[in-house]
């Protein structure tokens, strides 16, 4: 017998992670990996409230086995630091890549009722799960685009993650590669570059970009953007070249960028 979540879900998020090394002892690991997966199913979900940090009290719809981190608000706290810091009330936020929303539901929480978050979200599944959180914080002044971001509107591949290696499918990303598109993990989504974007929604006055390696194409959608509003950037970088191209890019924009973190720049125009 397995449960969906409730009371067994919130309890996994609280007491297993004393338990974590055990699983790699020869004898022990597979019977409390066997205990585990007949107690609570892959799939399982429960509500909790974020215990501590800047967001906590903000309801999200956890997969006991992973979201941990995201029950004890010590997800990217680099990221977390940079919304406290840079975001006001009153502010536009676009969330590229916005996952569950936990940043959205943060970013939302800091700018308020005057301000905006747009959460883009390819996977449908995910997307669906934003959807659930966004409603169950009441109040929150989130629009979530079930979109994939490009460089163009345009429809395009999107390559789910394995459910078994991300169950909230994190990894999921954007492909252009024709022998990847036929794989049955991959789905056509519908696109939208930034400044088209912009165009019928206004624009933001912060990004925050996390989208596993497409980052160059979204901000070549961007450039119209960034030229003549030129708002504060967090991006997550997936590879030293898109690294360097980003930078270069950035630069000649007349953006100014530093680390944040190991994977993330903060880009900040000199205007």
């Amino acid at each position: 017998m397995s449960f969906s979540g409730g009371r067994f879900g919130k309890a996994f998020l609280r007491f297993a992670a004393p338990f974590t090394k055990l699983r790699a002892i020869p004898v022990i690991g597979p019977g409390l990996r066997w205990a585990s997966a007949k107690l609570l199913s892959r799939d399982a979900l429960t509500w909790v409230q974020v215990r501590r940090g800047p967001a906590q009290g903000i309801w999200l719809h956890l997969n006991p086995r992973t979201g941990r981190d995201y029950f004890n608000g010590d997800v990217e706290p680099e990221v977390q630091a940079v919304l406290q810091e840079y975001l006001r009330p009153g502010m536009t936020v676009y969330d590229i890549g916005a996952n569950i929303g936990f940043f959205s539901l943060l970013a939302a929480r800091i700018v308020g009722a005057a301000g905006r978050v747009a959460a883009f979200e390819a996977d449908p599944e995910i997307a669906a799960r934003l959807r659930e959180n966004v409603a169950r914080n009441q109040g929150a002044p989130i629009g979530v685009e079930e979109k994939a971001v490009w460089s163009s509107s345009s429809p395009v591949f999107f390559a789910r993650a394995d459910a078994e290696v991300s169950p909230d499918r994190g990894l999921g990303h954007v492909i252009d590669n024709d022998a990847d598109k036929s794989a049955p993990s991959t789905i056509p989504v519908a696109a939208v570059s930034v400044d088209e974007y912009v165009r019928e929604s206004g624009a933001p006055d912060f990004i925050k970009c996390d989208v596993e390696g497409a980052e160059v194409e979204v901000f070549r959608g961007a450039e119209k953007l960034l030229k003549e509003t030129q708002p504060l950037i967090l991006c997550e970088m997936h590879g030293n070249k898109n690294r360097e191209t980003l930078l270069k890019t950035f630069a000649n924009l007349g953006y100014r960028c530093e680390p944040c973190g190991k994977n993330h720049v903060l880009a900040q125009h000199t205007k």
